[in-house]
């Protein structure tokens, strides 16, 4: 069970008080503790085993520790096991404690006992003791795989046994449920119409036993049960098949026997299953590295698989390697947020509002002695420095955002390659924090700049900026007769687009300069937005490529030779305790398994000799 394999198991329940510990002491032939109230306080597994010798071998096992015990102080070593798993108070635990007796003359049995059944705490007992004990009942009678050995005491009602009850609920028609009772030569009266009507659906049958009384010898204690149910007036009529401690050892070793063969096939499975993946998880951990050149082989390698990961998932947009995470599609999120970057700028100056009434403003305040049919320069720059001014703030959150996300990804990417080896991951991470700062402030100092120039100068090549003006200008003198000849107070400009004018007909001399300056800017803006956008793109392409092809490795080596003042790489690569636990962890289960497998082809030889 500890590999998570369910094995065949022989379980003991029984109410409080009902005589299991005694049929467990007549079974092995060892003294087990008593007293008063609940004497076993945890999962007792009880592995018998028939030994030649005549010097009986005994001994427990809990938390892993082995204490070696013998007949006379067993009792006593159980009790202090208990207390040291349970406490010294009257508390239960569900943690196991195994009790192995090989001995001569004991059956070759594994019994599950645990605690007896009471609804009523006494003092020293938690208020929900029946609760706690249910669910460790529960937990071990639950499994196909698990007999469960019922001890009834003659002197009740089966029916109304708390151990009856329970065993139901997880085997109905008893199928997998014997039943033992107990203190028969107490209550013989009805004992066999009990057992003969079976109105509770003990489905592999009863047995009638006579426990060791006071001071007797276990063998005085066979002779007495012997005679009892030979003699006795009542008792003798209970078929001899269904009596006495002997035919119960007897019928339990058949139906473990029976229960082995049946489960052994999906056992044998399972083993093999849990085998091949601790083998398989195993061998995905780095080996122990055992000279400088495999360190150096080693951080090689960790420096060769994050920048080839990066390279995918950073610079060409792959996505094998992590297919079911989307925050490391990087160039979709890259490109998703290239697109959330555009609408914010677009958004960020709305032309619509107050029209013209900024360029008549603007106008005013720069004429001068010149012309009136032209456009100052210096009100188209003094309008376009107000609007740059006011988008200046969106390039550089958005450069802080898109690191920040470069940064997450950068930093899983060395978690993961370097994760085997802690004191490297936490270089690796360093450097990986370090190095995107810096480029983060390259590109904060460089989007900075774009806008300074966006600010300090207007030019553009690109045709699309008199394509996109002419076009506009089609519409002037609709618009110029609609407010000053109609007296509109909302005009249509650029198709569907209608905006409110206002009093614009006050300014009946300016109004061709200021619609001519409006659609300028409005022509270059869309310009300027562009060459930003695209610039960025292009800008963190670059980057991010610089990033992983050339900085990271110098990097991490700079941080890597500076760390504790020049300490031996060699010492950077020991593993962390996570691995080593792991390793270890592993290694534990591939032995168990791998000494199952040995058990399992034990036992299947023992059935084919016994077939033959």
């Amino acid at each position: 069970m500890k590999e998570g394999i369910q094995l065949p198991t022989i379980v003991v329940v029984g109410d409080q008080s009902s005589g299991k510990s005694s049929v467990l002491e007549s079974l092995a032939c060892i003294n087990l503790p008593r007293g008063d109230g609940i004497c076993t306080r945890v999962p007792l597994i009880v592995r018998l085993k028939h030994h030649p010798s005549p010097v009986p071998e005994i001994f427990l096992q809990f938390n892993d520790q082995t204490v070696p015990t013998d007949e006379a102080h067993v009792a006593d070593a159980i009790k202090r096991a208990t207390d040291e798993i349970a406490g010294d108070g009257k508390g239960i635990s569900n943690t196991e404690l195994t009790l192995v007796v090989k001995k001569n003359g004991v059956p070759d049995l594994t019994l599950v006992d645990l605690p007896g059944i009471t609804r009523v705490p006494v003092h020293g007992q938690p208020e929900n003791i029946y609760e706690q004990i249910a669910n460790i009942i529960m937990k071990y009678i639950s499994p196909e795989e698990s007999v469960i050995l019922n001890v009834l005491s003659a002197n009740v009602d089966f029916s109304t046994c708390e151990s009856i009850m329970m065993s139901q609920k997880v085997d109905k028609n008893g199928e997998r449920t014997i039943a033992v009772v107990t203190k028969v030569d107490k209550t013989p009266e009805g004992l066999l119409e009990k057992v003969t009507r079976n109105d509770v659906n003990i489905g592999l049958g009863y047995v009638c036993v006579r426990n060791r009384i006071g001071n007797e010898s276990y063998e005085d204690a066979r002779k007495e049960e012997a005679a009892l149910f030979a003699t006795h007036q009542l008792l003798s009529k209970i078929e001899k098949s269904t009596v006495g401690i002997q035919v119960l050892a007897n019928k339990l070793v058949r139906i473990q026997a029976n229960i082995i063969a049946k489960c052994l096939p999906d056992i044998v499975r399972k083993i093999n299953e849990k085998l091949k993946a601790s083998v398989s998880e195993l061998n995905k951990i780095p080996r122990r590295l055992l000279s400088v050149a495999e360190v150096m082989a080693a951080f090689m390698g960790i420096i060769g698989s994050s920048k080839e990961s990066l390279r995918k998932i950073l610079v060409r947009g792959e996505t094998d390697e992590y297919p079911d995470e989307k925050n490391m599609h990087c160039a979709a999120r890259l490109v998703e947020m290239l697109n959330q970057f555009s609408t914010e700028l677009h958004n960020c100056s709305d032309h619509t509002k107050n029209f013209m009434m900024n360029e008549v403003e603007v106008l005013q305040e720069t004429k001068g002695i010149e012309l009136p049919n032209f456009v100052p320069q210096t009100a188209f720059r003094t309008i376009m420095q107000r609007q740059v001014e006011g988008m200046s703030k969106l390039p550089i959150e958005f450069v802080e955002k898109v690191w920040t996300y470069i940064e997450e990804v950068v930093i899983s990417v060395l978690n993961h390659h370097s994760e085997s080896y802690h004191q490297i991951q936490l270089s690796t991470r360093r450097a990986g924090h370090n190095l995107v700062a810096k480029m983060k402030e390259q590109s904060i100092n460089w989007v900075t700049e774009i806008v300074q120039m966006e600010k300090e100068t207007d030019y553009t090549c690109n045709p699309e900026y008199m394509k996109g003006w002419n076009k506009l200008m089609e519409q002037q003198q609709t618009v110029i007769d609609n407010i000053t000849r109609y007296g509109s107070s909302k005009v249509v400009i650029d198709g569907p687009r209608e905006v409110v004018v206002g009093d614009l007909r006050r300014y009946k001399h300016v109004l061709l300069q200021a619609f001519d300056l409006k659609m300028r800017l409005i022509a270059y803006w869309e310009i300027v937005l562009m060459r930003l956008v695209d610039n960025m793109a292009l800008h963190l392409q670059l980057s991010i490529r610089n990033l992983v092809n050339k900085e990271m490795e110098k990097e991490i080596v700079t941080e890597l030779l500076g760390t504790g003042g020049g300490v031996a790489i060699e010492k950077l690569f020991v593993e962390s305790p996570t691995v080593a636990s792991k390793r270890e962890k592993l290694n534990t289960s591939i032995n168990l398994p791998r000494e199952s497998q040995e058990v399992m082809a034990n036992i299947m030889d023992e059935i084919a000799t016994a077939g033959d």
